[in-house]
């Protein structure tokens, strides 16, 4: 895992101005804290920052070869899975290796077959190439963007980088941000709209997209989309494939020549990919496998059981960790964890985002980045096994939005009617929701019933999970723990796309086809325990520190909340206490504590970032 970035312009000689390049790659140190370099010629210069995964010598960027249309060379932030077999492939076809990383098959793969290459890579990855003889920037992104990359067209050029800080610390780029941008950062943040890169004039290249860009154009194209079609399998012919899949999967993510972990919850998805991975390591004779689990300081003491959350994980994660043999550790954070690295969560994300939820989750990384490199996770089994409440809740299935912004008008409550009308959320809103419909692969024939499940897997897969994997990607990135997500597998994706909603759930059971794929592998009380969230602090001293920090901020009058909120009735928010009329900011984790936290956030991210409205 890395950060990259690079500046093209076809009117200037860039050998140069290197220092701008020098300033784009040192904010993405975090993300590659082991080396660095940089590559220049006329009119293209690229930087990279380095975090060793794979072949420690010889993976050094950037890299450049010789292939039939000249010289290409390659920033690249990622994993392939399946280098080893592309290799062999590439090989037979009369390309030589002199080193033995991902990064070199990745290059000449595209040498090779240009951007059809695409289709031939299982992996997590963000690449730029840049085409020497023609002259063009080719930029790739994952079929599901478990890693990220942005990019900025200029006048004469174009500027990219694996996270937004990184564009911005170059000269031609301002910090300006308009309706739209305030809109996706207040109507649907921590949210985001796929492709829309809140700042003015900044853009995200989609999941499964890549562009090319030369003298006077930039074109993007899709090279993956979800396909819907019937489903071919029966019952135990589609246990047994989920099964096969995901142990392949394991099995290929396990590879590293550096230490690899999972994080552990005692939940269905991350015990599964647990018991995988330990069946890998038992293969490949590792020794016992280290697992992680979080948790907060007198959680016992404050946790109230909901219909969300019926229970601790601390209990399920020792059972889980026994019955496997694992080597666990669990990481108990307090609540001066959360307020102190609340900012720099938000420095992380670039936006303000989910409070407790992100800044655990660094505090978390940075634990076990002090034993390993790589870790293991289970994020995007309820998005594409249907585990969420909003798959199951007529209300939800009813409702005419995004399933988890259905209280948006509560969340608009504390805004200004100023500003209000100047963002327009539900009309801003609507429209990204509809344009979501637009995109869903139909499958005619289907019942109504089938048809709006179908809606709430695609809205789920492509609007709801990149929040997830951003958070992931950037909390861990930001301590140098790479995170790598079996669940995010194309393969499986695409397979359980299609299994009929019938054959994933039954009754008040969910993820049913799940569960029955694992048997044998977990205790039974394991396998069908309910979903439980990734963890957020029920400490009332959070919601304390959190409503006096937003005090304290309220009372500078410069601040940009005063734009934004109604501050009598977010006053009236701070003293109703921590538990009562709750402000469901974003899905079920962000209540009153975490929406003060949020706005702290957004209090600072305007004012750190230099922010210039339009």
């Amino acid at each position: 895992m890395c950060g990259i970035a690079g500046w093209i312009d076809w009117q200037k000689d860039l050998r140069t101005r290197q220092s701008a390049l020098e300033d784009m790659i040192s904010p993405l140190t975090c993300r590659g804290p082991d080396g660095s370099g940089t590559w220049a010629t006329n009119h293209c210069v690229l930087g990279h920052r380095r975090l060793v995964v794979i072949d420690p010598e010889g993976g050094m960027q950037p890299m450049s070869r010789r292939g039939p249309g000249g010289v290409s060379t390659i920033v690249y932030n990622g994993e392939l899975y399946n280098y080893r077999e592309l290799r062999e492939e590439l090989a037979g076809l009369g390309y030589r290796f002199s080193t033995e990383s991902d990064t070199e098959v990745l290059l000449n793969a595209y040498l090779a077959w240009n951007h059809e290459c695409l289709a031939r890579l299982n992996g997590i990855f963000a690449f730029a190439i840049w085409e020497e003889k023609g002259q063009t920037l080719f930029l790739a992104r994952d079929r599901l963007g478990v890693k990220p990359l942005f990019y900025a067209p200029l006048k004469h050029g174009i500027l990219f980088g694996s996270e937004i800080k990184a564009i911005l610390a170059h000269p031609e780029i301002p910090p300006k941000i308009g309706q739209e941008g305030m809109a996706e950062v207040f109507a649907l943040g921590p949210a985001r709209t796929p492709g829309h890169g809140v700042f003015s004039g900044l853009y995200e290249l989609r999941p499964g997209e890549y562009l090319r860009s030369g003298p006077g154009h930039i074109k993007t194209a899709r090279y993956w989309n979800l396909v819907s079609h019937e489903h071919p399998d029966n019952l135990i012919t589609t246990r047994q494939t989920i099964r096969k899949l995901l142990e392949d999967t394991i099995q290929h993510q396990v590879v590293a020549d550096v230490p690899v972990v999972t994080l552990l919850s005692g939940g269905l998805d991350s015990s599964a990919v647990t018991a995988l991975a330990v069946k890998a390591f038992n293969n490949e004779k590792k020794g016992p496998l280290k697992t992680f689990s979080v948790d907060f300081v007198d959680m016992e003491k404050y946790f109230r059981p909901t219909a969300f959350q019926t229970n601790l994980d601390a209990p399920w994660v020792q059972r889980v960790s026994a019955y496997l043999g694992t080597s666990h550790s669990r990481i108990v954070l307090d609540t001066s964890d959360l307020t102190d690295n609340l900012i720099r969560s938000l420095h992380a994300r670039d936006f303000p985002g989910m409070a407790d939820v992100d800044t655990s989750l660094l505090v978390f990384s940075e634990a076990i980045k002090q034993q390993a490199t790589v870790g293991l996770s289970g994020e995007a089994a309820d998005e594409i096994f249907g585990g969420y409440p909003w798959f199951h809740h007529p209300e939800a299935l009813e409702s005419r939005t995004f399933p988890w912004a259905r209280r948006l008008k509560d969340r608009i409550s504390i805004l200004t009617n100023d500003f209000i009308d100047y963002i327009k959320p539900f009309e801003y809103v609507q429209r990204r929701y509809e344009e979501a419909l637009d995109e869903i692969p139909r499958l005619s024939g289907e019942s109504s019933d089938a048809q709006r499940i179908r809606e709430i897997s695609y809205l789920t897969l492509t609007r709801f999970l990149p929040t997830l994997l951003d958070r992931k990607d950037r909390m861990a990135m930001a301590v140098g723990l790479e995170i790598r997500v079996p669940f995010c597998d194309h393969r499986l994706v695409e397979y359980v796309w299609n299994i009929p909603w019938s054959m994933k759930t039954q009754g008040m059971h969910r993820k049913v086809i799940l569960r029955q794929a694992m048997e044998g592998l977990l205790p039974e009380d394991v396998l069908w325990r309910q979903k439980s969230p990734y963890p957020s602090t029920p400490n009332p001293a959070y919601f304390s520190s959190m409503r006096d920090e937003l005090l304290r901020i309220l009372e500078d009058s410069q601040s940009i909340l005063h734009q934004i909120l109604n501050i009598g009735r977010l006053k009236e928010i701070m003293n109703q206490g921590p538990t009562a009329g709750q402000i469901p900011w974003f899905g079920q984790l962000m209540g009153n504590a975490q929406l003060f936290a949020f706005l702290i956030q957004a209090h600072h991210w305007y004012s750190d970032y230099h922010i210039e409205l339009e």
